[in-house]
């Protein structure tokens, strides 16, 4: 190599003869001539010796052209080899492609404000959610398509309550709507009917609320919405590791904080560019949020019970007894559970993430209480009417018994 360059230099820039060269560096004069005529670097190239499989080829090449999908080991047993499978597995892997047609991949590019991936990520850790309990809960994951800006929450459950209601925490922290949000078949977004997807009431109404699309991708096609399968691969691997929650409220701020100050600023290599150079442009170009907020949300009209409780999500929650009987409205989001009636709040109660419970207000409990001792200060006593005491003869007579008569037979 150094001869080489000598040789080039020699000869191109201090204009010295081949002889000279030759003569000067030791060498003869065709090594000169080689080395000027060459454009590269030499290289040492070894002779091939050939291969245990280079006599079977023309048979594989004959099999691969009428089944080019033929498995390897397929083609061993047609073709007799006793010899190593791992040569003929790499002859083979070598030839296939000249058989198979081309299938390129197509590169999604997105625009701003396009769209944004969603998805549910169960995290393999459990999490104390009250009541002794530890669950896994759903959380929520978005990713926008332009900037690849993640977003995500921990949720109670994976009810359309809940669901839409995580949705729009996301969306009104980021600031904006994309024009499409795209999800799989999940229960609470809908489901493909005859060949065509159909969105359930709930998201139809938060999709119109909010003047956006909520397109539901084909059954099994988990390729297409990949961005958010690899950003919960992302979550699980990067995020979770090494990590203790004591709540879903530890949860979700020590994701936020991962997200903040890992997940979009890194420097993303398919981008080459960060998350958060983008989401100012990705935002921009998004439908603007609405003036009213979505009705998303557990709500539910009931009329209240003699034991003043409501169930929301498999928990009942206590109600001020003072309208039992009347009707009540029940409103949940993710952190609070609010009963009014008549427009007056009459319960209000924090988010109980465990299943099965019942949750007492103490101010409930004593007012239904006082009700009751009141209720029983001020029953009547019962009325002093003297009542006829009647002679037993009095019932003989009138079932037309005579008593004499009995008495003297029996004698």
């Amino acid at each position: 190599m150094e001869d080489w360059a000598e040789i080039r230099r020699l000869h191109r820039s201090e204009g010295m003869p081949i002889k000279a060269i030759a003569r000067r560096l030791g060498i003869s004069k065709n090594t000169v001539k080689r080395a000027l005529a060459a454009d590269e670097p030499p290289k040492y190239r070894r002779a091939g010796k050939g291969s245990i499989v280079d006599v079977a080829e023309p048979v594989i090449r004959e099999l691969l052209a009428e089944f080019p999908d033929m498995p390897a080991t397929v083609i061993a047993e047609r073709i007799g080899w006793e010899r190593s499978m791992t040569v003929l597995k790499d002859r083979v892997r070598l030839l296939r492609p000249q058989y198979q047609p081309a299938d390129p991949a197509s590169r999604t590019a997105y625009q701003p404000g396009e769209l944004a991936q969603c998805d549910l990520w169960f995290p393999p850790a459990k999490v104390a959610v009250g009541a002794g309990q530890q669950t896994s809960p759903p959380v929520l994951v978005m990713v926008s398509g332009y900037s690849r800006w993640m977003m995500a929450r921990m949720l109670p459950s994976r009810a359309a309550g809940d669901l839409f209601a995580g949705m729009w925490a996301l969306l009104r922290t980021l600031g904006a709507a994309p024009r499409t949000l795209v999800w799989d078949n999940e229960g609470a977004i809908g489901q493909w009917r005859g060949g065509r997807p159909q969105l359930t009431a709930e998201a139809s109404a938060f999709r119109g609320t909010l003047g956006i699309a909520i397109v539901q991708c084909r059954p099994a096609d988990p390729e297409a919405k990949g961005l958010v399968e690899r950003a919960n691969g992302y979550l699980e691997t990067s995020f979770l590791p090494g990590r203790s929650f004591t709540s879903p409220a530890d949860f979700n701020a020590q994701l936020d904080q991962w997200l903040a100050h890992r997940a979009n600023v890194r420097h993303h290599r398919r981008l080459e560019c960060r998350p958060a150079d983008r989401i100012v442009a990705d935002r921009a170009a998004m439908v603007a949020l609405p003036p009213v907020d979505p009705v998303v949300g557990w709500r539910t009209a009931t009329r209240l019970a003699r034991d003043h409780y409501v169930r929301v999500a498999s928990n009942d929650y206590s109600v001020h007894p003072s309208v039992i009987g009347r009707l009540v409205e029940v409103v949940a989001d993710l952190e609070q559970v609010r009963v009014t009636c008549g427009g007056q709040q009459v319960a209000a109660h924090r988010r109980c993430w465990a299943v099965h419970q019942t949750i007492t207000d103490p101010a409930h409990a004593n007012a239904a209480a006082a009700m009751r001792r009141t209720r029983l200060q001020t029953v009547r006593p019962p009325a002093g009417t003297e009542v006829e005491q009647r002679r037993l003869t009095d019932y003989d007579t009138l079932l037309g018994l005579d008593t004499a008569t009995d008495v003297e037979g029996v004698a």
